[in-house]
């Protein structure tokens, strides 16, 4: 293989400005950050601070649509505006605010409306990556809802009324390569070990080693070695507490011993007396992965299936065949006490077969796409070893549509009552909102925005609450408190609450764009009065 190219000048001040999020999520992350276009609809407080979250870390380019004009509401919520902005286009002065924290990101903006964009141009929306629409009305987001689960591109929406914020995401379907648990098992094959490996270990015998080269043996090795000792007596790996306490005093009883038959101090025994949980198991292929690989998508490929699903039927297949029924190996090792010759003989032993694997995966792809009629070039070489390398950690999510959720015969009404029944539960605020939309579509006001109409407002949210609340079946709010509070609210957006929900969502738009780490599933509240967040999904 060709050395690689080095690094341009360019390539590398960018690699030193994104270093910390490039720990996150890599380069090829911030290679799809950098690919995006960001549509954002009304640059409110909430607005602007979503695209802050995301124009610092280096997205492509991103397109304001706001129609209105910088208020002095917008300018007592708002960060990015001050008293010289007052009358001017709220999309142009948020767009050259934004555009100056990172020369790298491009902005735009339009100076309507959303419907009015639609209306005029239908395609309008098929050139973003994702879609965010802070505070909008009833009717815009049934329309918007509709017009991008049919193009299958993500939506957040979200708001923040006084102290209370909401996030909805609706997507078709989301595929996410690398997760990132929080506790990742090594992917060791000590059950099931393949002829590389076998090889090695074979050629190593503990018992001839001196007392230094015992000692700096690597516990993965150790594990092995007993592990065989194990399977001579036992028909199977130890697998509850008394059999594995039992295999680590086989493991406790082989180290050297010194003077006055004294145990010396091994610490690479030690190591492999502890990864006994997490390295002696049943290498299997987990149930969330069988799901996704014996998924109608993955079985019938078609002309249109995505690559997620194109490099999952390859791994299918080969597991079926050269994987023997299992995934690729991930060729890594944990870090482990051991001196760097032999560490790196061992790992050299993973990553070969790991590229084996890889390479296996990558003609079963090729394969794939000449059956599709695509070109070889649809999927490059390293996205198969990426897949590879997180084949274990491949998770899909279908949602549902938030257009959907504004019909009363599809909404989950259940979950609505059953949460509502719980005085703890922040359910309420979710019921409220929709109220307050429902206000706003007929009244174009918020509840309580004029100081003269709190009162009579405060009678007519409790009807509009009251008329869904009957639509979905279920009985009234048991207290009006939250009515009162947020007709107090006037729609009003705190600066602090809209920057805690714009890093959150911004931080979701990163999930959907890089396709790494569990993104929200249907909807989240936050009630910054008691510092508490739910999640529920409708």
């Amino acid at each position: 293989m060709a050395s690689p190219a080095p690094k341009s000048p360019e390539q590398s001040e960018k690699s030193k400005k994104y270093d910390r999020q490039l720990r996150l999520w890599n380069d090829h992350g911030q290679k799809l950050l950098g690919d995006a276009h960001i549509c954002l609809i009304n640059a409110n407080a909430l607005g602007t601070e979503i695209l802050k979250s995301l124009v610092l870390p280096g997205i492509g380019s991103f397109t304001i649509i706001d129609g209105k004009k910088v208020s002095d509401e917008d300018i007592g919520s708002n960060f990015f505006l001050d008293a010289d902005s007052a009358g001017k286009s709220r999309a142009q002065v948020a767009r050259d605010q934004l555009a100056e924290l990172n020369p790298d990101v491009r902005g735009e903006h339009i100076d309507e409306g959303i419907e009015q964009i639609l209306n005029n141009d239908p395609d309008f929306l098929n050139k973003f990556t994702i879609v965010i629409g802070c505070a909008m009305t009833e009717k815009s987001l049934i329309l918007l809802s509709k017009k991008l689960w049919d193009l299958d591109i993500p939506l957040i929406v979200c708001r923040t009324i006084g102290f209370v914020g909401y996030i909805r995401v609706q997507v078709k379907e989301h595929t996410i390569v690398e997760r990132h648990p929080d506790n990742e098992i090594p992917d060791l094959r000590l059950d099931k070990p393949f002829e590389g490996l076998k090889n090695h270990c074979d050629s190593i015998n503990l018992d001839s080693l001196d007392l230094k080269d015992h000692s700096h043996t690597p516990y993965v090795i150790i594990l092995y070695k007993y592990l065989q000792k194990w399977l001579e007596i036992h028909e199977d790996i130890p697998k509850n507490w008394t059999e594995k306490d039992e295999f680590r005093n086989m493991i406790r009883n082989g180290i050297r011993k010194g003077e006055n038959d004294v145990p010396v101090d091994e610490e690479n025994f030690d190591e492999a007396i502890k990864a006994v949980n997490t390295c002696i198991y049943k290498t299997t292929v987990p149930s969330s992965i069988k799901k996704i690989l014996n998924d109608n998508s993955c079985i019938n490929l078609n002309a249109k299936s995505s690559s997620f699903w194109i490099i999952a039927k390859a791994i299918r297949d080969f597991m079926e065949n050269e994987g023997d029924g299992l995934l690729p190996l991930k060729g890594a090792l944990p870090d482990m006490i051991a001196d760097t010759e032999k560490f790196v003989s061992l790992l050299q032993v993973y990553r070969k077969q790991a590229i084996a694997d890889v390479e296996a995966v990558w003609r079963r792809t090729l394969q794939l796409l000449r059956q599709l009629g695509k070109p070889s070039e649809a999927i490059p070489e390293h996205d198969v070893k990426l897949y590879c390398r997180h084949a274990s950690e491949l998770t899909v999510q279908r949602g549902t549509s938030i257009a959907d959720e504004y019909d009363p015969k599809m909404i989950n009404a259940n979950e609505i009552a059953q949460s509502l029944e719980n005085p703890e539960s922040l359910m309420v605020h979710y019921v409220v909102l929709r109220g307050i939309e429902k206000f706003q579509g007929e009244y174009n006001a918020y509840p309580g925005e004029f100081d003269d109409h709190v009162e009579p407002d405060i009678v007519k949210l409790k009807a509009c609450i009251s008329k869904l609340l009957g639509e979905w079946g279920c009985g009234p709010l048991s207290k009006d408190d939250y009515v009162h509070e947020y007709c107090r609210y006037g729609g009003a957006e705190l600066h602090s609450v809209s920057a805690t929900i714009g890093g959150l969502v911004a931080q979701e738009a990163v999930k959907f764009i890089t396709h790494q780490y569990i993104p929200i599933n249907n909807t989240f509240i936050y009630d910054a009065m008691s510092c508490n967040g739910s999640t529920f999904t409708f």
